[in-house]
């Protein structure tokens, strides 16, 4: 997984893999969603980031164990 914030563009986006896309959809206003062939979620952009976002230039990145 990626995550990019481009100052310049106040764009955040995720890339979950590196896939091509075939499809995008724009599941709210300023929030598009891109698929692959097979209909997975490829990436996730979120357009004006820094007002829709709190602070998107910071991550915080979290792996939950596995439950026995």
């Amino acid at each position: 997984m990626k995550v990019i914030f481009d100052r310049e563009t106040d764009a955040l986006t995720v890339i979950f893999a590196e896939t091509p896309i075939v499809e995008s959809d724009e599941d709210k206003p300023g929030v598009i969603l891109d698929y692959d062939e097979n209909g997975n979620l490829v990436s996730l952009e979120i357009l004006d980031a820094s007002q829709r976002i709190t602070s998107p230039g910071r991550i915080e990145f979290a792996v939950e164990s596995a439950a026995a």
